[in-house]
């Protein structure tokens, strides 16, 4: 069943490529518990099908990092970009977009946390495997305050002009 307005974010782990040795974080893939790390934060998260695909590389992940200043000036805490891709993937993507600083591009190699939020894609027919649908959503403290799912094949709800609508009402979601 795919995740709605309201729902908590399920339980699961996503993989960050960590760059910068800190307490508790290591260099290379670092897995993190999802609720753990959503606790007591506003987090604009956005989804999309693979790393290096053309509009998540030409428009999804570039609109989110330019806006990234004036999501958190906003109230935003974190952003994070998910896809069905390893760490090290998610990791080298991320140099490439200038993200450090501005989003967190969190993988979910097995799409396993896909498969929880009920938003797999299935690309067999054209050799990409399972991956997540597009989309986006407004989580405030874990729980899903606002939700866009793309139709197939479309970039329309999930982009970060549309995310910053939501956020610039952030109140309205707040508890």
């Amino acid at each position: 069943m795919t995740i709605k307005v309201g729902d908590r974010l399920p339980t699961g782990t996503l993989w960050e490529f960590i760059e910068e040795e800190t307490p508790g974080c290591s260099l290379g893939p670092n897995g993190f518990d999802v609720p753990t790390i959503a606790a007591g934060k506003k987090v604009a998260i956005f989804g999309l099908p693979g790393a290096y695909t053309p509009t998540c590389s030409a428009k999804h992940v570039p609109g989110y990092v330019a806006l990234a200043d004036q999501l958190k000036a906003k109230g935003i805490d974190e952003i994070w970009c998910l896809s069905v891709n390893d760490a090290f993937v998610m990791g080298a993507w991320g140099r490439e977009q200038g993200a450090k600083g501005k989003v967190r591009m969190l993988g979910d190699g097995s799409a396993l946390y896909t498969r929880a939020l009920g938003l797999e894609l299935d690309l067999n027919a054209r050799g990409m495997g399972l991956r997540m649908q597009r989309f986006s959503a407004l989580v405030v403290d874990g729980v899903v305050k606002a939700l866009n799912v793309e139709e197939a094949g479309k970039f329309e709800v999930s982009d970060a002009q549309t995310m910053m609508k939501h956020v610039e009402n952030l109140t309205q979601y707040l508890p």
